[in-house]
């Protein structure tokens, strides 16, 4: 029972392994790797390439199926030279396992102990998550050893038939349970190398592990189909692509297996590398079958898997929350903020709506105004989970603090959208229904606060965007402006309710709710200067614009309140 135990930790080593080294070269080179597949589709060849390259380094086809399909979700790219990067993929996974098939074994110590050192001393640089990659390198490497030395003693143990009994010459059974356990462990390198090393081992004749071998590129296409699942457009037929290539491979190879085998015993007799090269062979059979074939392929999966007809007036759902990009905190950052300014856009539809409204007594506008919350609603949602699911701790400060800039921001406009929302809902119950309106000094006011309040939802967006501490410095005096303006125009309704204003009397308390939301909804608007202020140290200056004493001094210019404010 204690060497069974041995084995599953080692293969459990072995997983983590490869996980720690593909999420390590994904948070130092993500961009650039991203950068590299989506530059390299003039040929077929350079997409291969491409392809090979990339899944080289971060070791697992499926990370690179999920940056490909968010480039054609995106049309950044076509479905013909995607499906040739992932033949590249594919055969990049190949050769990366006959590399670790090599003896290796001084290397473990040596990369681990280094990485180890990187990494806590140097955590949040580049050079700490390279000693990240290092670190599970070496466990790779040691994995396998372990492997090998707990497969030892259960090789002749009686047990040993009855355990690996069901792997014995049933080439589909054999093979779903290679998939089965690639997509448990999330990765099909883990899975040859583990079939490789029990082959040497005699745990399991050299057949079998080829048909494990199959069922791992089989569960690598699955993997990828369910790692693409929510891409948007046509990025899921990426994965479909590849997983009818290697459908089609695994179904022509366990037909010819044996001839196979006996094709692979003349140039090795190792069991182990007769394994790996059944995988690498595998793997360049179909670069080779299909790589001229992709054109056509790629129509035939465009019309088995059409795109989904949208209504137009179908709620709106994330576009740029690109999940391939989690492991690179920039890029997801950056893809975090894109989708903020799109709720930004929705939330200036809603502000047109609401004057239109204010305007018009248009209940059916009111009501449109009103579904847009929930595609607020939505999309802020989906920033949030996107957020929570990039790694804090290989976020450096630059980007922590981005992070809660993104995350503060969302927040804000979701409950922008709740303030108009409710504005809405008291125009429909409180002016419409009883066909009320706004007398026409009062409908000026609302209509120049709404104007600055666009104005500065726009500049609030572009202070998000660039940084800039004089725009911030600016979007905090506006606040102060807007602010004294809202007093003034209260007290100017004030004044003309003394005035015996009809019109004035019957949507008082209406007129003087909008401006105050009004005046909160812009506070939210402005609030995206203090930390852009805060890290140039220029907050506490801006803070004591309009004081008394700045006043005085001029260090700031007063507020310029329309005649007769007060």
């Amino acid at each position: 029972m204690q060497t069974l135990l041995n084995l599953l930790a080692s293969v459990a080593l072995l997983v983590w392994g490869t996980h720690i080294v593909r999420t390590g070269i994904l948070r130092v080179y993500g961009a650039s790797l991203r950068r590299v597949l989506s530059k390299s589709v003039s040929s077929r060849g350079s997409a291969f390439i491409a392809g090979l390259g990339v899944t080289s380094l971060v070791q697992s086809s499926s990370a690179t199926a999920l940056i490909t399909s968010s480039f054609v979700s995106q049309n950044l790219i076509a479905l013909a030279p995607a499906l040739a990067i992932m033949l590249g993929a594919d055969v990049g996974t190949a050769l990366m396992a006959q590399v670790f098939s090599l003896d290796l074994s001084w290397l473990s110590p040596l990369a681990i102990f280094f990485g180890v050192v990187f990494f806590l001393s140097r955590k949040n640089t580049k050079a700490g998550q390279l000693g990240r990659v290092a670190i599970g390198l070496g466990l790779i490497i040691l994995a396998l050893q372990l492997i090998q030395a707990a497969a030892k003693p259960i090789v002749g143990a009686a047990g040993t038939k009855v355990l690996f009994g069901s792997l014995s010459g049933d080439p589909m059974l054999d093979m779903l349970i290679g998939a089965l356990f690639a997509i448990f462990s999330w990765s099909s390198l883990a899975v040859v190398l583990l079939s490789a090393t029990l082959a040497a081992a005699s745990v399991i004749s050299v057949p079998v592990a080829m048909c494990l071998v199959l069922g791992a590129n089989l569960g690598s296409g699955l993997l990828a189909v369910l790692a693409t699942f929510g891409a948007a457009g046509g990025g899921r037929r990426v994965a479909l692509g590849n997983l009818v290539f290697k459908i089609a491979g695994c179904i022509v190879f366990s037909l010819l297996l044996a001839w196979v085998l006996q094709a692979i015993a003349h140039f090795d007799t190792d069991p182990r590398r007769q394994v790996l090269h059944f995988h690498v062979l595998f793997n360049l059979s179909l670069a080779v079958g299909f790589i001229f074939f992709t054109e056509p392929i790629a129509a035939l999966v465009t019309k088995w898997f059409p795109e989904s007809s949208q209504a137009a007036g179908q709620v709106a759902q994330p576009r740029h929350l690109d999940e391939g990009a989690l492991a690179t905190p920039a890029l997801a950052l950056a893809n975090a903020a894109r989708e903020t300014l799109r709720i930004g856009d929705t939330i200036e539809q809603m502000l047109q709506g609401a004057i239109e409204v204010i305007r018009h007594n248009d209940t059916a506008k009111a009501d449109e105004a009103i579904r847009l919350d929930d595609d607020v609603d939505r999309l802020y949602t989906a920033v949030k989970l996107y957020l929570t699911q990039i790694s804090r701790e290989a976020l450096d400060e630059k980007d922590g603090a981005r992070w809660t800039e993104i995350i503060s921001l969302t927040i804000n406009l979701e409950h922008v959208g709740d303030v108009i929302e409710r504005i809405l809902v008291d125009l429909k119950d409180k002016k419409i229904a009883h066909k009320l309106s706004f007398s026409e000094a009062g409908m000026k006011e609302i209509e120049e606060l709404h104007a600055m309040l666009v104005a500065n939802l726009r500049l609030g967006l572009s202070v998000f965007l660039t940084g800039d501490v004089k725009s911030a410095q600016m979007l905090l005096a506006e606040k102060e402006k807007f602010r004294d303006l809202e007093r003034a125009y209260a007290s100017q309704h004030l004044d003309r309710l003394s005035g015996q204003t009809v019109q004035s009397i019957e949507t008082s308390s209406l007129h003087l709710d909008i401006i105050s939301d009004m005046r909160r909804i812009n506070s939210f608007f402005c609030s995206t200067a203090y930390p852009i202020l805060e890290r140039s140290g220029q907050l506490r200056k801006s803070r004591l614009r309009g004081t008394p004493k700045a006043e005085a001094t001029g260090a700031f210019p007063k507020t310029d309140l329309p005649a007769g404010a007060k």
